[in-house]
């Protein structure tokens, strides 16, 4: 085999790899929210506050990857910072207040966010030197590893595992992982570092008819944000608290989500080419809010299960094709665009959770939870963005 050839086929797995951790290091948290919520003591809002510190922190210092990834590289950066990412997971457990909690979930959001930008970044050099797409397949693992990570950490809510042990162990696989990732990353093409680090941000201030595009793709990205976020913030709260499931049925929403997600995204390209990103998006955004409507009227564990395993479906395509679409605005250089709308993205996975927390102590969960199938709407009259 030829050298050049080895060595994209190590990069492609070192990135899978990077995909695959970034995927497992948070959602192994998820299952955990309640147990967590209730040995500190906390009201629904205050977890919900305590969440939303972990997107703050990609909106506050998010940026800040693009001067990393111009210096370090991207495959360099996001070995590194997802090792620092998995060696911080356990320090979660140890939180002894609402203020400890908050802040390792703002830290585990900053290095989520550097991880995000920098694996991206790598994930499009090794598709350049592959000459074909191989982006969506990456994004599928990354969907792979949060249903591993859900479904691991939904068992140990049900066995009763203590949450240091479990995620001590999950850190353990995370960090070594990262490492072996490390070794094989390629270095980044001139073109690249340039995306990275942000330079010609200014072209995109200047035309109006750029910002008007890249505000409306990030306003579809925030609705689908919140259509992702809930099944991992609030879907096991929802199941235990509203509906009276055990440990292990509550983690499932958010599980049958990513696994239907990531079923769409590995069909995703085929019905795209044949109908339209447009077409296929706006479907799916009508589809996850009718199937979250009714499984919210229906209050049953069963129908909730359900109704974010089809919202999955729905809205798997969003986020990728909401990336394409920011790379081929005219006048924007496609880093540029990618950049924008994903430092705009996070401010769904900001907003959801501290309101519909406090709507659940108002009310109930199941009545925030009103909020998501009309943010898939939002998500449906926005799907126009994505023409090209």
């Amino acid at each position: 085999m030829p050298s050049d050839v080895l060595v994209d086929r190590r990069a492609r797995g070192a990135v899978m790899a990077l995909f695959a951790v970034n995927g497992a290091t948070y959602n192994s948290l998820v299952p955990r929210f309640p147990a967590l919520r209730d040995g500190l003591g906390l009201s629904n809002a205050e977890l919900g506050t305590a969440i939303a510190a972990f997107p703050a922190a990609a909106l506050v210092f998010g940026v800040l990857a693009g001067p990393l990834i111009a210096r370090f590289g991207s495959g360099r950066v996001a070995a590194a910072v997802s090792l620092l990412g998995a060696v911080l997971l356990p320090l979660v457990a140890l939180a002894p207040g609402w203020w400890a909690l908050a802040a390792a979930l703002f830290v585990l959001g900053l290095t989520d966010a550097w991880t995000d930008a920098g694996m991206n970044a790598q994930g499009l050099v090794v598709q350049d030197r592959y000459g074909r797409s191989i982006i969506n397949g990456l994004h599928a693992t990354w969907s792979v590893a949060a249903v591993g990570a859900g479904l691991l950490g939904a068992g140990a809510a049900g066995l009763g595992v203590p949450i240091g042990w479990h995620l001590g162990a999950v850190a353990v696989v995370l960090v070594v992982t990262s490492a072996v990732a490390w070794v094989f990353t390629v270095p980044d093409s001139a073109g690249h570092v340039d995306a990275a680090a942000g330079v010609g941000m200014r072209s995109v201030l200047r035309s109006r008819p750029a910002v008007l595009g890249l505000l409306a793709i990030a306003g579809l990205m925030v609705c689908s944000g919140a259509v992702e976020d809930s099944s991992a913030s609030w879907g096991a709260v929802y199941l235990r608290d509203d509906l009276g499931a055990g440990a292990f049925v509550a983690g499932l929403p958010f599980v049958a989500f990513q696994v239907f997600m990531t079923a769409g995204r590995l069909g995703g390209d085929r019905v795209v080419d044949r109908f339209g990103a447009v077409r296929i998006a706006r479907f799916g955004a009508l589809v996850a809010a009718v199937a979250l409507a009714v499984a919210l009227l229906v209050a049953h564990p069963v129908a909730a299960v359900a109704g974010w395993a089809v919202a999955g479906l729905g809205v798997a395509t969003l986020f990728p094709l909401a990336f394409a679409a920011a790379g081929t605005v005219p006048g924007v250089r496609p880093g540029d665009g990618i950049a924008v709308v994903g430092f705009l993205a996070r401010l769904g996975f900001l907003v959801t959770p501290p309101v519909i927390g406090a709507i659940a102590d108002v009310s109930s969960v199941g009545t925030g939870l009103l909020l998501v199938p009309v943010a898939a709407l939002g998500a449906a009259v926005l799907a126009r963005s994505l023409r090209a």
